[in-house]
């Protein structure tokens, strides 16, 4: 399995991805099976796996039964080092370009160095771009970092420049669990016209509209979670 060659692919052929995202604070476990079942009837096409905080970590158990449930990638999101686990396919290794806390630039990766190192993980290195959507987010209380505002188009676009000229092999634009206004189109196409790495666009996507927009704007993979999270019905619309 080479996830980011698959990604690469999709990109170049115009085939839109989908990513679940699922918090391991917030899922019961015991659910999983049956939840999947519901995925793998959906446009879906890859699982992430992690939150801001997984304060009783959950991460391991929840990827172990992810992992026997699907053969879809699973690849970590990760809030901080604790969130590794081996048990997963790909890791995003997240920097959060538009915040300027250390902590998030660089030295989480520090101290994730050496846990990977020892992991059979494939370690895709992704430019983070937190974007104002319309109220605080658990990335924004966890990093202490503002968000972008959405009517500062150039700061963003050269946010992510700059995360690609420093080698990031995937740009995420991120409006934040529970937005509620997600990336505006005009941003994502912006963006998407500036880059030639893949395009990640997440927060605040809540109908098959939202999504068809993301898409349509330049998206190439999107991300949902908590429109899953609060209503599983939500997998009807994206039926295969």
């Amino acid at each position: 399995m080479n996830i980011y060659q698959d990604i690469v692919s999709a990109k170049k052929e115009v085939k839109k991805l989908l990513a679940v995202l699922i918090d391991p604070e917030k899922i019961d476990i015991k659910k999983i099976p049956s939840f999947f079942e519901k995925i793998h009837q959906s446009i879906a096409t890859h699982i992430f796996v992690g939150g801001s905080t997984d304060k009783n970590n959950q991460t391991e158990k929840v990827v172990s039964a992810i992992k026997k449930a699907t053969n879809l990638p699973v690849i970590l999101f990760p809030g901080d080092v604790q969130q590794i686990t081996n048990t997963a396919d790909g890791i995003l290794f997240l920097t959060l370009l538009s915040g300027r806390n250390p902590e998030y630039l660089i030295e989480q990766h520090i101290k994730a160095a050496p846990v990977l190192k020892q992991t059979d993980l494939e370690i895709i290195p992704t430019g983070y771009l937190l974007i104002d959507g319309g109220n605080e987010t658990a990335v924004q209380k966890v990093s202490h970092t503002k968000p972008i505002s959405q009517n500062n188009v150039d700061l963003i676009v050269h946010t992510a420049l700059a995360g690609q000229y420093s080698g990031k092999k995937l740009m995420y634009l991120e409006a934040g669990s529970g937005a509620t206004v997600p990336v505006d189109a005009s941003i994502i196409n912006e963006v998407k016209n500036q880059l030639s790495i893949p395009l990640i666009v997440g927060g605040g996507i809540k109908t098959k509209q939202q999504l068809k927009t993301a898409y349509q704007a330049g998206a190439d993979l999107v991300v949902i979670g908590t429109a899953f999270e609060n209503d599983e019905s939500f997998f009807n619309d994206l039926r295969k």
